[in-house]
């Protein structure tokens, strides 16, 4: 089998998992006097998963479907490191919050279309995450970076994001006709997506109605965070990060299983969250760790049973652990494994970075 064929299928057979993301995901920020508060609903039958501590100073090049294309492959050192949930494996993940406080987490949106292929260097869109994570701090250098990179075009990932910074502003971010669309500022009366585009969810919240079809309850989740989202009051409670989880529980979908409700304390670098199969509330901050890459990436199995602080229960990276994980998710996904070749490839990717401190 040549080289593009092997290339071709591993891309094709890798991102058929990514189409089958959250599939009816909630996210929102709560502002509260300068310090904000973010929620995020990942909902799918699957709730295995690895928090992954990334670090800063590591070298990487874009992994990419044609394997000999090495020089023209977008490159990068992380400037900052970052705290992922992931569950198809380290470098590929659903979101997180990095040093300077910004957050990124990703939603299925049907109506996605990626840009078509042009001079601008290509990334696959869940590595996409992370290289705004290893990059940035503000919402408007992710917005900007459009300029710089290119989505990879796949039918398969079809995401938006909802990305917030410390200072509280936010954005949603989209693909709609090979374009990227966002919304910030005074286009956002509201801070809260789902599996609508943005533009569509603030019509109906607006009308104060809802459509014939909604997907997913798309709209109905929009509509009800939203709400909820506006009527916060911080002077009326002195608990955000419950209220926030409260929204949560209230958009939770009655068909496919909550499996992780995460709330980021955007100005503390604090990360609360629970699970579908253990509801104990756990917590870190980003204090507790290193994020020099001098010193070994920690780890934690999201479906670990503890609760409380659980900062010093992370533990080493180990490359087994990491290819372990993957052909596990593929198999409880599809039933199936995952062949071998790209199972190597994508599992074997972290160890392609390196240290540039």
């Amino acid at each position: 089998m040549t080289n593009f064929i092997k290339s071709s299928i591993l891309c094709i057979l890798f991102l058929f998992i990514f189409s089958n993301w959250s599939l009816a995901c909630t996210t929102f920020c709560l502002d509260n006097e300068n310090r904000p508060f973010f929620g995020r609903n990942f909902d799918w039958r699957l709730g295995d998963g690895h928090i992954i501590i990334n670090k800063r100073g590591v070298k990487k090049i874009a992994l990419s479907d044609q394997p000999d294309d090495v020089d023209k492959r977008l490159s990068w050192v992380s400037k900052y490191g970052s705290v992922t949930f992931n569950l198809f494996g380290r470098e590929f993940p659903l979101g997180g919050m990095n040093e300077a406080g910004l957050v990124v987490e990703s939603m299925i949106l049907d109506k996605t279309q990626y840009p078509p292929k042009d001079s601008r260097p290509e990334i696959m869109i869940s590595q996409w995450i992370q290289y705004q994570l290893d990059n940035y701090s503000r919402v408007e250098d992710v917005i900007a970076s459009d300029s710089k990179i290119r989505v990879q075009a796949s039918r398969e990932s079809e995401l938006h994001f909802l990305v917030c910074e410390q200072s509280g502003i936010c954005a949603t971010i989209e693909f709609i006709g090979g374009e990227l669309i966002y919304h910030t500022n005074e286009r956002m009366p509201v801070k809260t997506l789902t599996n609508s585009t943005y533009a569509d969810s603030l019509s109906f919240w607006i009308k104060e109605e809802f459509p014939e079809y909604d997907k997913n309850k798309s709209i109905e989740r929009f509509v009800r965070s939203a709400n909820m989202v506006k009527s916060y009051d911080p002077n009326a409670t002195d608990k955000p990060v419950e209220y926030a989880l409260n929204i949560l529980k209230k958009v939770e979908h009655d068909s496919y299983k909550t499996q992780w409700s995460i709330v980021y304390d955007i100005a503390a670098r604090t990360i609360h969250f629970r699970t579908y199969d253990n509801q104990k509330k756990r917590k870190f901050s980003f204090k507790s760790f290193d994020f020099s890459c001098s010193t070994p990436v920690k780890i934690m199995d999201i479906c670990t049973n503890l609760s409380g602080d659980i900062a010093d229960k992370f533990i080493d990276y180990s490359h087994q652990a990491n290819r372990n994980h993957i052909r596990s998710v593929y198999l409880k996904s599809f039933f199936s494994a995952l062949p071998n070749y790209i199972l190597d490839r994508y599992s074997g990717y972290p160890e392609t970075t390196f240290c540039d401190e």
